[in-house]
C-alpha cells in the first residue's frame, strides 16, 4: 500500500512541480482579493475623471432623491428613431427616458455613477442626464439611457445596463437637452439647481 501511495506521490510531484515555498491560505486569500479588486477597477473604459464642480460635489454628498433600474437604448438597426417626447431630438449620453409619474420630464438628473465616464471622442461625463423621454415599456423605477447611434454606441455605459443607479434632482431645464457642443453656462444651470434646491 506504501508503495502506491508513494508512486502516486512521485507522479504527482513530476506532473506538478513545486513553485516554491507553501503559500499560507490567508496569502492566497488576499492575492485573490488583489486580483479580483484590479479586475473590477479595470472594468469599463474610465482613466480618471475630471475634476469635479462645487455643485457637482454638493450633488454628490446629497445623496438618492430616486433609484432605478437602468436600460440602454440607442438609434438605428431597430433602434429609437425620431424626437423624444418633448420633440427634441435625442442627445447621445444625456438624453434619458423616464415614467413621468415616477420621475417629471425637464428634470435635470445627476447620476454619480456616470461621472468621468469616458465617451467614444475621448470626452468625460459630468454625470448630468436630461429627462426628456418616455416609453411604453418605462414603469416606475425604471430609466433608458440614450447612448446614440448604433449598438456599437452603447459599450461605454454598458456596465450599468440592467443596474439600479443613483439618481439626484439637479434642477429643471427649459427647451431641449444641451448637446456637448453647446452646454448651458454653469451659472446657468447652478440658478436652476439652486430653483429648485429651494423646493426639496
Amino acid at each position: 500500500m506504501l508503495g502506491t501511495a508513494a508512486a502516486l506521490a512521485l507522479i504527482w510531484a513530476m506532473a506538478f512541480p513545486a513553485a516554491g515555498d507553501p503559500v499560507s491560505y490567508e496569502a492566497a486569500v488576499a492575492a485573490d482579493r488583489a486580483a479580483a479588486s484590479t479586475v473590477a477597477g479595470d472594468e469599463g473604459s474610465d482613466s480618471g475623471t475630471s475634476v469635479l464642480s462645487p455643485e457637482q460635489q454638493a450633488l454628490m454628498a446629497d445623496g438618492a432623491d430616486w433609484t432605478a433600474r437602468v436600460n440602454l437604448y440607442h438609434a438605428g438597426g431597430g433602434g429609437a428613431t425620431g424626437n423624444d417626447s418633448l420633440g427634441c431630438r435625442p442627445i447621445a449620453m444625456r438624453t434619458i427616458a423616464t415614467d413621468p409619474r415616477y420621475i417629471p420630464r425637464r428634470t435635470r438628473l445627476f447620476i454619480p455613477e456616470t461621472v468621468g465616464m469616458r465617451m467614444p471622442d475621448g470626452a468625460i461625463h459630468d454625470g448630468y442626464w436630461y429627462a426628456s423621454d418616455t416609453g411604453g415599456a418605462i414603469k416606475g423605477q425604471k430609466i433608458d439611457l440614450y447612448t446614440g447611434h448604433g449598438r456599437g454606441s452603447m459599450s461605454p455605459a454598458m456596465r450599468f445596463n440592467q443596474r439600479r443607479l443613483t439618481l439626484v434632482d439637479a434642477g429643471r431645464f427649459e427647451g431641449c437637452p444641451p448637446s456637448w457642443d453647446s452646454l448651458p453656462s454653469q451659472t446657468t444651470q447652478m440658478a436652476s439647481a439652486g430653483t429648485n434646491a429651494g423646493s426639496r
